[in-house]
């Protein structure tokens, strides 16, 4: 088969386009023919053996897919998104079963990459940590990106109210998927978040982004808070002040989905599988209410790999950045 594939540790763009050995099929897994991988930020990482978790040499990288059943205990031809280890962007995959979602009739297979890990990584990190309910103000830093987009949606699904920080050109889609407040990520936020909520602050923020804005995103939450940090795509990884946290009555809480997946250290996937399996099949019930709209910014064919990370670390993308193999 056709793979991207890292035969040392390297730079994103200089992964080879070549045939690569099919996986081979294991007990109480899906073989999935791949209609479209998602790209992200994470894989740079991986690539590069800097993420915490290192795929043996040589792997083909790529984690959250969907497609088409070939093998397994599902019906062939059964339109499925799945999570992966590794593997995705090939022309097909060997996915434990206890990963793999078959799809509701409607859901297009390109924007379906959202629902494995951008989707979820939103929604446990603001139901498990931020525990956001019904009227809660919530600030979402990266708004426009694969996990904030997905994070305005999910704080709407839950009723609570959205402020999303993005760059200008993409305030419209963020008013269109229902924000109450959008502010410009080049500008500073911190009193425009305290107007906007009356001088209460925030329940909650979810932050993609990490770096310069962590301070000042502790100062925007209201009484009992709770920052929720997902990513550092800004590129810092910030300190807390602990004092701040006694003195304003506040939490900071880290989400890292791979954990649920399996990707840590003892693998817990079995020990998670029910948890994840409800959450998947929450988010497939808010998508059939219509509450969920995943966003595909631009799709590429796999040798065009190098112009579609390019999308995605040059910040232009609004939602998701997916390669057809």
């Amino acid at each position: 088969m056709r793979a991207l594939v890292c035969e040392s540790w390297r730079d994103f763009n200089d992964l080879e386009l070549k045939d690569f050995p099919a996986p081979p099929m294991r007990p109480g897994a899906v073989r999935i023919k791949i209609e479209a991988v998602g790209v992200s930020f994470a894989v740079q990482l991986v690539v590069a053996g800097k993420y915490q978790r290192k795929p043996p040499l040589p792997f083909v990288p790529g984690t959250e897919v969907a497609g088409t059943v070939l093998e397994g205990p599902l019906p062939v031809g059964t339109r499925v998104f799945a999570a992966l280890d590794w593997g995705g962007f090939a022309e097909e995959v060997v996915v434990d079963a206890i990963h793999v979602t078959p799809m509701p009739d409607g859901l297009p297979l390109p924007p379906a990459v959202a629902f494995p890990i951008s989707y979820p990584t939103a929604a446990s990190a603001l139901m498990w940590r931020g525990r956001v309910q019904a009227g809660d103000w919530v600030l979402v830093h990266g708004a426009a990106g694969g996990v904030g987009l997905a994070g305005v949606e999910i704080v709407k699904a839950l009723g609570g109210r959205v402020i999303a920080r993005a760059g200008a050109a993409k305030h419209a889609l963020l008013h269109a998927r229902g924000a109450e407040a959008v502010l410009d990520s080049a500008m500073p936020f911190r009193d425009q978040v305290r107007e906007i909520t009356g001088g209460a602050g925030v329940a909650c923020v979810l932050d993609t982004l990490g770096g310069d804005i962590f301070d000042d995103s502790l100062r925007c939450l209201g009484d009992g808070g709770t920052l929720v940090t997902v990513g550092y795509a800004a590129g810092g990884i910030p300190v807390v002040p602990a004092n701040i946290l006694l003195l304003k009555n506040i939490a900071v809480a880290g989400l890292n989905w791979g954990t649920y997946l399996g990707w840590s250290p003892g693998d817990g996937r079995e020990k998670h599988a029910a948890r994840v399996r409800a959450l998947w099949d929450q988010l497939m019930a808010w998508w059939k209410e219509g509450k969920l709209h995943p966003e595909v910014h631009a799709s590429f064919p796999l040798a065009q790999f190098r112009e579609a990370m390019a999308e995605v670390s040059g910040r232009r993308a609004a939602g998701r950045v997916v390669l057809v193999p």
